[in-house]
């Protein structure tokens, strides 16, 4: 039996493969696994939790996760015979040519550890990136997930994360306040208007009704056609906030049609001047 784990496989140079030392390496591996997937349930285990602390315990996943995938490999490699100290002097320019090459993805790999490490960005957050909102769904080392309101995956690389001006909307809290504008004519009678608007708001289940995050309405500008009013709200599901909006004008024209408020359209006077004959 002894004949046969240390029976040489491949030779090249100093290093030699054996039964043993891939049977020692595949053991390294499985106990890994299974370490990761203890750790994984352990974190996970809660699921009362809220979206936020899901969210931390997650990148705390990932970032252990990495640590010891860089340890085992490490471990592979000497149970394997290779020497790293040689094998990293030997590949140093190599190593070098290669830095310059790929100089974003490294710059990437750093701010994906600076996210996992600052918990600026966590799985569950509320992203504006480039002018597109997005939920993030992973954090790994080099690149990010965003899903869309569309419902497709976005990558993105975690040095945005770093260097760009983005908007996390969903950092300190998921309370956010949004607006709706909306304009009528003139001769309107703005109490009506407010009334009007605050009544549509108070139908709208989303919204917070909290004293502190009630909705109101901000008499804004005098337009050049119309009066503009917003109707300022509060609302956790800032993910769907579009389709809120959405169902908020839905309600609003049908109350001013009701209390026949009008709502104008701009118009212009035209001077033709005849062409003297």
């Amino acid at each position: 039996m002894k004949e046969f784990w240390e029976k040489i496989l491949f030779k090249l140079g100093q290093f030699t493969l054996t039964p043993a030392k891939i049977a020692g390496v595949l053991l390294v591996i499985v106990i890994t696994w299974v370490l990761l997937l203890l750790i994984r349930k352990i974190l996970l285990r809660k699921r009362n939790v809220s979206v936020g602390e899901r969210g931390r315990r997650i990148s705390l996943f990932q970032l252990i996760k990495y640590f010891i995938w860089v340890v085992v490999i490490s471990i592979c490699i000497r149970i394997a015979g290779f020497d790293v100290t040689i094998l990293i002097a030997g590949s140093a320019a190599l190593l070098v040519g290669i830095g310059f090459g790929l100089q974003n993805i490294f710059s990437d790999l750093i701010s994906g550890i600076f996210l996992l490490f600052e918990q600026k960005v966590r799985v569950g957050d509320v992203m504006e990136v480039d002018n597109i909102v997005g939920k993030v769904q992973a954090i790994n080392l080099r690149t990010s997930v965003l899903l869309t309101r569309d419902g497709y995956d976005i990558i993105v690389p975690n040095h945005k994360f770093i260097t760009d001006n983005v908007i996390n909307w969903s950092h300190h809290s998921y309370d956010r306040r949004f607006q709706v504008e909306v304009g009528v004519s003139y001769g309107s009678d703005i109490d009506l208007v407010t009334k009007c608007l605050l009544d549509c708001a108070n139908e709208q289940e989303e919204l917070i009704k909290a004293e502190h995050h009630k909705p109101f309405v901000r008499f804004n500008d005098f337009g050049d056609s119309a009066l503009i009013f917003y109707l300022m709200f509060w609302t956790k599901d800032i993910f769907h906030v579009e389709q809120i909006k959405s169902e908020l004008r839905y309600k609003v024209f049908r109350s001013f049609r009701e209390n026949k408020v009008t709502i104008p359209f701009p118009q212009r006077d035209v001077h033709v001047i005849p062409k003297s004959l």
